[in-house]
C-alpha cells in the first residue's frame, strides 16, 4: 500500500498533461493522491493482455460485465466530458509491455520483486 505523493503522480502520469491537458492531469493527480493505492505486479504468459481483459476498457460503461470496471465502476465518457473531469477508475493496468516495465521500475524497488518457479511452471514448462 502506497500513499502517492506529487512527485510519484508526476512520474507515473508523465505524459497525461501533454496528451489531455493540464486540467486532466491535475484532477487525476489529485484523485490518486486522495488515499492509499494498493500496487502489485502480476507476471505470466501474456500478462499485460490477460490483466487488461480482467480489468476491462477504460470507461466503465463500455467495459464488459464480469470485468472489474464493468462490475464495480460507473463513469461514462459522456459524463466525464460534460463535467470536464476524468474517469476516476478504481483500477489501473499497464497498456503494453513497455509501459508495464516502466511502471514496475517506478513503483517497486529491486528488493520488492522476487523470481521463483510456481508449481504450475514446474509441470507445464
Amino acid at each position: 500500500m502506497v500513499q502517492m505523493d506529487a512527485d510519484l503522480a508526476r512520474r507515473h502520469y508523465f505524459d497525461l498533461e501533454e496528451r489531455f491537458g493540464k486540467s486532466v492531469f491535475d484532477v487525476t493527480a489529485s484523485f490518486m493522491q486522495s488515499g492509499p493505492v494498493i500496487a502489485f505486479v502480476l507476471e505470466g504468459v501474456e500478462a499485460v493482455a490477460n490483466v487488461r481483459r480482467l480489468v476491462g476498457v477504460t470507461f466503465p460503461n463500455q467495459a464488459n460485465p464480469g470485468t472489474i470496471r464493468g462490475d464495480f465502476a460507473h463513469t461514462s465518457k459522456a459524463y466525464t466530458e460534460a463535467k470536464h473531469t476524468v474517469a476516476a477508475n478504481l483500477i489501473h493496468a499497464s497498456g503494453n509491455v513497455e509501459e508495464a516495465k516502466y511502471e514496475v521500475e517506478l513503483w517497486f524497488s529491486e528488493s520488492e520483486l522476487f523470481d521463483y518457479q510456481t508449481v504450475a511452471e514446474r509441470f507445464l514448462f
